[in-house]
C-alpha cells in the first residue's frame, strides 16, 4: 500500500487529498492533506468519496459501438475509424454546422483533453457549441463582459480583510460558494464576524450559511434583485458613492432608478421593508462590501439583473480592487496583468444565437442547452459529441431530449461509466478518468488565490482507458480534420506530459516548477495596477448595459403590474453536501422538497410524505421534509438526482433571451400528495 498526495477534482476548490493506494490500481481511503499549503487539512464527503466515484459499478472500460441496435465492445480502431467515417459523412452532406459539442464537466478539468475539444472546436469552424454556462449561470461572464468589456473580469472577496460579505443565492457552507474556491467556510465566516464585521444572506432559505449571518432576507426567488436595485438608488441619493475606478452613464442610471421606492422593492421582493434599510444601514455603517451571488439566483429569470445590481453596488460603493473588498483574478495560465495593454476589449459581450432561436443572444459563443432538442428536430444539427457531460440532469426537458436523441446520425460520448445517456449512443469511448492521468488545475482564475496545482496520477487506467486528448485527435484524423502539428500521433504518458506542458507557455511558472512543486503560488497587489490600466483602456465600468437597462424595463412593467396579487408557488433550486449535480449519488442524499409548515398545511402534506409535484412540463416524486427555515410559497429541490430530475419541470423555451440560460429555479410548480 502506497500513501500519494493529490487534489481533489470534483469542484473548483481543488483540496488537498492523501489517497491510500494498493498495486496502482485499488483507491482504499481518501482523507484531507494536512500539510497542503492552500486548504490545510480541508476537505469534503465529496473530495473524500475520490476512491468511490472511481471504482463505480458499470465502469467502461473498451470502446463501445452500436451494432444492430446493441452497444458492444470493440477495439480502439474500429470504433475510431467508423466515428472518423460517419462524421465525414455527415460533414459532407449537411456541412461542418451540423455538427454540435457539449464541453461537459466530465472532460472540463482534464487540461488536455479540453485543449483537443477546442481543436476539434476550430476545426469544424465554430459550429454549435453547448457548455454547462447555460445549465450554471450566465450572468457572471454576461455582466463581466457587458460592463467590463472583458469576459476575464472575475471579483473575488478579500476574506483576509472583509468587513461585510452579503451573499446572494449561494450557500458556501455547502457550495464553498460559486466558483471561488472557500475552502473552510465556516472559519472564513467567523473570523468577519469576530473582527466586527457582518455576513448577509438573501435567499428563500436559511441556509447553513445564514446561521452566521446578522441578518437574513427570504426574498421570493427570483426577484431578489428588487432589493439590491432600491440599495443601488439608496447610494446613488445618499451615498456610500466612492467608484475607484471611471463609471460611465452615472446619471442615466440614477434617472433609471429615480422613483424605485422602498415599499414597492419590498412587495416585489416579498419582504418587509424594514430589512430593506437595515440591509442599507449595514452597507453605510462598513462603506466597503462583497456580495457573492450563486446559481440559486443565477439560475432564476431575474439572475441578470441580481448579478448586475450587486455589482453596481460594489462598484459604486468602491469595493472594486480595494483591501476589504473585491479582488480581481489576474491569471496564473495567462496573466492578465503582464498583457493588460493587449487584453481583448469586446464591442458587444453578446454573441449571436442558434438556428431555431435567434432571438436569444448567446454569450461566448455559446448556444444554449436548451435548444439542443429543437436543432435536431428541425433537422439542423445531424451528430453531436459529448465530452463528459451529464445531458439528462444538466440539459431542460428530459422529455425533449428523449424524444430527439434518437434522430441523430451520430452521437458519440466519452464517459467512464454507463448513464441515462448510453441507451441513445452510437460509440462511447473510455477516456482516463480523474484519477488516471497526470493533471493541473487549468480553470486558474476560479481558484481561492493565484496559484496552480499539479498532481500524478493515483492509478493505472482501467482495461483500455486512453488519454482524450489522443482519442479526439483520432477521429479528426479519421474524419480528414486539421490537428494541430503538436499534437502527437501516438499515445503514451510522455506525450500527455507532452501535451500538458504546451499549456504552460505564457503561466507565471514552467512546466518543470509546477511538476516539482505541486502547489505554486504568486504573490497578488490589492490593489491591483493592471486593473486600473485596463479601465483606463476601456474607458470605464459601463453602468447601463443598453441590454440590462431594456430588460429591468420590461421586468419592472411586468412586476408592477403584478402588485397586490398573490405570488405562485414555485420550486428553487438547491445544492446538498454529499451530492455534486450529477454525481455521487452513493453518499446517501435523498430527494427531498423542503416545505415550510404553512404551505404543507395549505396542502395536506405531512413530514416524510412523499409528494407529487408537477407543471406544464412535467412530473417528480420527492420526499417532503418540513422546514421552518423555508420561506412560505417554495418548495426547494435538489438537483442532479436521476429518479427525481427536476429537469422534467424545466422547459426548452422558457430561457433568458440575454445569454440563453434556462430557467431552472423560481419554475411554477403544483404540489400534492403522492
Amino acid at each position: 500500500m502506497e500513501h500519494k498526495r493529490t487534489y481533489c477534482k470534483v469542484c473548483m476548490t481543488s483540496c488537498g487529498l492523501i489517497a491510500e493506494v494498493a498495486n496502482d490500481e485499488k483507491i482504499l481511503k481518501v482523507k484531507a492533506d494536512p500539510d497542503h499549503p492552500i486548504t490545510q487539512g480541508y476537505s469534503c464527503p465529496k473530495g473524500r468519496a475520490t476512491g468511490q466515484i472511481h471504482h463505480l459499478d458499470h465502469a467502461i472500460t473498451r470502446p463501445m459501438m452500436r451494432k444492430d441496435g446493441e452497444l458492444v465492445e470493440v477495439s480502439w480502431d474500429e470504433a475510431l475509424d467508423d466515428i472518423g467515417t460517419r462524421l465525414r459523412t455527415v460533414i459532407d452532406e449537411h456541412g461542418p454546422d451540423s455538427v454540435g459539442m457539449y464541453f461537459g464537466s466530465g472532460l472540463g478539468l482534464d487540461s488536455a483533453g479540453y485543449s483537443m475539444e477546442e481543436a476539434f472546436y476550430k476545426a469544424l469552424g465554430t459550429p454549435p457549441k453547448f457548455t454547462p454556462l447555460t445549465n450554471d449561470t450566465t450572468a457572471k461572464v454576461m455582466i463581466a463582459g457587458a460592463m467590463a468589456k472583458f469576459y476575464g473580469i472575475n471579483p473575488k472577496t478579500d476574506y483576509d480583510n472583509c468587513q461585510m460579505v452579503l451573499y446572494v443565492g449561494t450557500n458556501p457552507m455547502v457550495s464553498h460558494a460559486h466558483n471561488t474556491g472557500m475552502f473552510k467556510p465556516g472559519n472564513w465566516l467567523k473570523a468577519i464576524n469576530k473582527r466586527g464585521g457582518e455576513v448577509w444572506v438573501i435567499d428563500p432559505v436559511r441556509t447553513e450559511t445564514a446561521n452566521f449571518a446578522k441578518g437574513h432576507i427570504a426574498a421570493y426567488p427570483g426577484r431578489d434583485y428588487a432589493v439590491l436595485a432600491w440599495i443601488v438608488r439608496e447610494i446613488l441619493a445618499d451615498g456610500p458613492l466612492d467608484p475607484q475606478q471611471p463609471v460611465q452613464n452615472l446619471d442615466r442610471l440614477r434617472a433609471l432608478l429615480a422613483d424605485y421606492g422602498r415599499a414597492k422593492a419590498a412587495e416585489i421582493a416579498g419582504v418587509p421593508e424594514e430589512q430593506l434599510q437595515e440591509l442599507l444601514d449595514a452597507i453605510r455603517r462598513h462603506k466597503i462590501l462583497a456580495i457573492e451571488t450563486g446559481t440559486g439566483t443565477g439560475m432564476s429569470p431575474g439572475g441578470n439583473l441580481t448579478v448586475w445590481f450587486a455589482w453596481l453596488i460594489m462598484i459604486l460603493t468602491g469595493s472594486m480592487n480595494v483591501e476589504g473588498g473585491l479582488w480581481i483574478h489576474p491569471g496564473a495560465l495567462f496573466p492578465f496583468d503582464q498583457f493588460v495593454d493587449h487584453l481583448p476589449l469586446l464591442e458587444s459581450a453578446f454573441t449571436p444565437g442558434s438556428h431555431v432561436r435567434p432571438d436569444v443572444k448567446g454569450i461566448l459563443n455559446d448556444w444554449p442547452c436548451a435548444v439542443l432538442p429543437q436543432e435536431i428536430e428541425q433537422g439542423y444539427m445531424h451528430a453531436l459529441f459529448n465530452f463528459g457531460g451529464h445531458l439528462f440532469r444538466s440539459f431542460p426537458d428530459v422529455h425533449a431530449l428523449e424524444a430527439a436523441l434518437p434522430k441523430l446520425d451520430l452521437l458519440v460520448s466519452t464517459e467512464i461509466t454507463h448513464n441515462e445517456l448510453s441507451p441513445y449512443c452510437t460509440h462511447i469511448l473510455p477516456t482516463k478518468s480523474t484519477v488516471e492521468r497526470n493533471e493541473f488545475t487549468r480553470w486558474d482564475t476560479l481558484n481561492w488565490s493565484v496559484n496552480l496545482q499539479y498532481a500524478p496520477a493515483l492509478v493505472k487506467p482501467m482495461g483500455e482507458r486512453r488519454s482524450a486528448w489522443w482519442v479526439i485527435s483520432q477521429f479528426m484524423r479519421r474524419a480528414d480534420l486539421p490537428v494541430p502539428n503538436h499534437v502527437p500521433q501516438e499515445h503514451s504518458d510522455e506525450n500527455d506530459e507532452l501535451m500538458q506542458a504546451s499549456l504552460l507557455a505564457t503561466a507565471r511558472c514552467s512546466w518543470e516548477e509546477l511538476k516539482e512543486k505541486r502547489v505554486v503560488e504568486f504573490p497578488m497587489d490589492l490593489p491591483a495596477a493592471w486593473v486600473d490600466r485596463l479601465f483606463e483602456r476601456n474607458g470605464g465600468w459601463e453602468l447601463v448595459p443598453d441590454e440590462l437597462e431594456a430588460q429591468w424595463l420590461q421586468f419592472r412593467a411586468e412586476d408592477e403590474a403584478s402588485l397586490g396579487k398573490p405570488k405562485p408557488l414555485v420550486y428553487t433550486s438547491r445544492r446538498q453536501r454529499r451530492k455534486f449535480n450529477g454525481q455521487i449519488g452513493f453518499l446517501g442524499e435523498i430527494a427531498d422538497c423542503l416545505i415550510h409548515p404553512d404551505t404543507a398545511a395549505d396542502h395536506r402534506i405531512s413530514d416524510g410524505q412523499k409528494v407529487r409535484v408537477w407543471n406544464k412540463s412535467g412530473e417528480i416524486v420527492v420526499t417532503a421534509k418540513i422546514a421552518p427555515s423555508m420561506r412560505p410559497g417554495v418548495c426547494s429541490i435538489p438537483h442532479g438526482h436521476r429518479d427525481a430530475n427536476v429537469n422534467n419541470l424545466t422547459c426548452t423555451h422558457d430561457m433568458d433571451p440575454l445569454g440563453g440560460m434556462a430557467h431552472y429555479s423560481a419554475v411554477p410548480i403544483s404540489i400534492e400528495p403522492a
